[in-house]
């Protein structure tokens, strides 16, 4: 379940996965090895089973794009109503989750894994419940049924990244009406976006998948683990064992967070936040010095998303986002402030009970500008400027891959003129060289001729797609056609990027395209001169087609790796991707649309507070602002300190990619994540990278103390809580607008001003 923070691309790699970085065949043994000295009854697991398992990653590992041959045997059928159903609840979950997720901090999360393990334990269950003489519900479930599951979820799971920033950015410029009119125009972009996707990433699974897997070495770590976790989970009676041991995690993990979740919003400063420094000035302890940090935001929240998160993510990136918080809102901060280069917000109002109290955190344009920013506003800059330069430099360093993937994409093509050739009885010479593939690279298909998705399936699709894009922002959103062309020029480029990047290092550079189409977009609409509302719509809405095919291509091509290694018909993949797809469509702005009623201050720009940081918006709509705006809209002082910064950054990634190898390897896992970093300057909230390192910290001693248990539970239970604080969010948006929220009914007792 990689993390995708649109969001911001951070290099995520769930604990227990694959390394992408390590060829294959000298790995080591990673976290799904269970150690022998365990009891072995008491986890679940004895030691036949354990050998068995690591022979099974012994071989992996030996070849990771070989397909599994060790599946039990399962119907022909497997694309089954009771599979896609599970699927797309598993998915519209995460969905949901990820909307809210997304608003609060700019991460998201893909439904790979969680629809692996909570789709075995609904479907083995139904199974098992329903006589096999029932067609639709009962019958034998195996790992490829599983992977249907799987898919389903991971698609209609999709396509909330732009709910989560370029769309909260249109409303807050004033681009477009309310989230209520404005629904299906909003549909209709989504829906020719993600199919533009959805059909792209047809054909790229021969490419990516088969032809030039090998060569390029494309593991798709995540998927690959999901595979290997579904397999793991339908090895007869120790697969099942194991697997209602991750569902029970996972079901405990997911009741207690959303309960926290709902709960704490009628008690916040007690079940939620604990506000140590506003304890510390009501009991009269260093009155002033505890008011000053309280306004810098610094306390305490047991937010169960990002505790889990911590724990999937691993030390490295929690306390290199942690560190961000204490770098922006610790250090540069408070100096900006105190040498009158920024200023804050007055929070006391005329109480002076709360004399002191202010906060740094404001982007209303009627409180900050260039000429009189608030810390946030200045900071806002340097973190957006670095997460790019960062981002480029981390995608240009795989420029051999990229070269290659370029080069065997002629080749293919190649292949293809000579094939049509030889169909009409010409001997093209030269394009049978050209196409030629060395025998070492070959990767042979699991899938049979008729279980693959044929060219008139997809193509006339992608056409339609094409078309329908064309039209929908033409006739919606008054986009030139010479416009909506590159914008769907830019999601074809970006979308074949992200899916080598993807398969490469398990991060899917979502900032790199979105922030790049951005920039070609600013530069094409100056060039004709437009009015600058205009100019910001156009920019925001090539970025968000642009993002959207890059996701949800990834997504699917991710979905198709799994079932390569499980076997799985393409065909039927493609088809429950394509129905997953159509939920997300309608899902997706829904979610977007309760969370911009129940908390109208996510499209308002001129809000002091916000329950929500959306810091993914602030990305977007500075980068639309800086590439249209005929003024300069940055203080000086902090674009000087963003070159400098983003410069810094980058060569701090080239360090990590040059200098950090052979012998000083193991520096990598010490070394600074400088996409966190960034993150944190524009994330006004330092509750986050707190909450992340104590769920890091609380994984590492886990896995360290009981590796077997950590396997076992580790996952299930970090998705648990991401999930299940996300459908608390999801619950408490609903509580807003039927106006029995906390709010309303809870107390702020223990919270700063009287308000958490």
């Amino acid at each position: 379940m990689a993390s995708n923070p649109e969001a911001v691309d951070v290099n995520v790699q769930p604990m227990g996965q694959i390394n992408p970085n390590v060829a294959p065949g000298t790995e080591t043994k990673n976290t799904f090895n269970p150690r022998p000295d365990v009891d072995a009854d008491e986890k679940g697991f004895h030691e036949e089973d354990e050998k068995e398992v690591n022979t099974h990653l012994d071989d992996f590992t030996i070849d990771p794009f070989k397909p599994f041959d060790d599946l039990p045997d399962e119907p022909n059928r497997i694309l089954t109503i009771r599979a896609i159903f599970v699927g797309l609840c598993c998915g519209a979950l995460v969905n949901a989750s990820n909307v809210y997720l997304g608003l609060k901090t700019g991460w998201t999360f893909t439904a790979n894994l969680f629809g692996a393990i909570a789709g075995f334990a609904v479907v083995k269950f139904i199974s098992k419940a329903v006589p096999e003489s029932f067609p639709i519900l009962g019958g034998n479930f195996g790992p490829r049924e599983n992977n249907i599951v799987q898919t389903a979820a991971m698609a209609s799971g999709g396509l909330s990244s732009v709910f989560v920033s370029a769309f909260p950015a249109m409303y807050q410029l004033n681009l477009l009406d309310t989230p209520k009119t404005d629904y299906w125009k909003i549909v209709s972009l989504t829906a020719v976006a993600g199919y533009f996707g959805f059909f792209f990433a047809t054909p790229m699974r021969k490419f990516f998948i088969v032809y030039v897997a090998r060569e390029l070495r494309l593991i798709f770590p995540t998927p690959s683990a999901t595979a290997m976790t579904i397999r793991s989970m339908h090895q007869a009676i120790t697969g099942e064992q194991m697997a209602k041991l991750k569902m029970r995690g996972l079901s405990i993990a997911f009741s207690g967070a959303l309960i926290l979740r709902v709960v704490s919003q009628y008690c916040v400063g007690i079940l939620w936040d604990w506000h140590f420094f506003t304890w510390f000035y009501i009991w009269g302890h260093y009155k002033n010095q505890a008011m000053a940090v309280e306004s810098w935001g610094w306390f305490l929240e047991w937010t169960p998303a990002f505790i889990g998160s911590g724990m999937l993510v691993g030390l490295n990136v929690s306390i290199s986002f942690f560190m961000g918080s204490v770098i922006a809102w610790g250090i540069i901060g408070p100096a900006l402030v105190h040498n009158n280069v920024a200023w804050g917000v007055d929070l006391s109002g005329d109480d002076p009970k709360w004399e002191g109290y202010y906060t740094f955190a404001s982007l209303s344009l009627k409180a900050c500008n260039k000429d009189h920013p608030s810390p946030r506003y200045w900071l806002l800059w340097p973190g957006v400027l670095l997460m790019i330069v960062v981002s480029f430099t981390e995608l240009f360093l795989q420029y051999k891959i990229i070269f290659f993937a370029f080069k065997a994409l002629y080749r293919g093509i190649c292949q293809g003129v000579y094939a049509a050739g030889h169909a009409m009885g010409k001997d093209l010479g030269f394009f049978r060289r050209v196409g030629e593939q060395a025998e070492e690279d070959y990767v042979e298909d699991s899938a049979k001729p008729h279980e693959l998705v044929k060219m008139w399936m997809w193509l006339p699709g992608l056409i339609l797609s094409i078309i329908c894009i064309c039209v929908v922002l033409g006739v919606e959103f008054d986009m030139p056609v010479g416009m909506s062309l590159l914008s769907v020029f830019l999601a074809f480029f970006f979308s074949f990027l992200a899916i080598q990047c993807t398969g490469v290092t398990d991060v899917t550079p979502l900032t790199a395209a979105s922030k790049a189409s951005q920039i070609i977009l600013g530069g094409a609409t100056k060039g004709e001169h437009w009015a600058v509302p205009k100019a910001q719509k156009l920019n925001l809405l090539g970025g968000a087609i642009a993002s959207m095919g890059a996701n949800q291509s990834t997504d699917l091509v991710c979905d198709f790796r799994t079932g390569f290694l499980l076997r799985t018909p393409p065909n039927q993949q493609w088809l429950a991707q394509g129905v997953g797809t159509i939920v997300a469509v309608f899902l997706a702005p829904a979610m977007f649309q309760l969370f911009a009623t129940a908390y109208p201050c996510i499209i308002d720009i001129n809000a002091d507070t916000c329950a929500f940081a959306i810091p993914s918006v602030s990305a977007w709509r500075a980068t639309a602002v800086a590439v249209t705006d005929p003024t300069f809209p940055i203080p000086t002082s902090s674009g000087i300190f963003a070159i400098v910064f983003a410069i810094f950054g980058s060569a701090m990634t080239l360090v990590r990619h040059f200098l950090w190898v052979g012998e000083w390897e193991w520096m990598k896992k010490w070394h600074p994540n400088m996409m966190c970093i960034g993150l944190a300057f524009v994330l006004a909230q330092t509750q986050y990278g707190t909450a992340m390192v104590i769920g890091s910290a609380w994984a590492a001693i886990w896995a360290y103390k009981n590796p077997v248990s950590f396997d076992i539970y580790g996952y299930a239970i970090a998705a648990g809580l991401i999930a299940g604080e996300g459908i608390g969010g999801v619950i408490n948006a609903v509580f807003q607008v039927a106006g029995i929220a906390g709010d309303k009914y809870g107390t702020m007792v223990a919270c700063p001003g009287g308000e958490c």
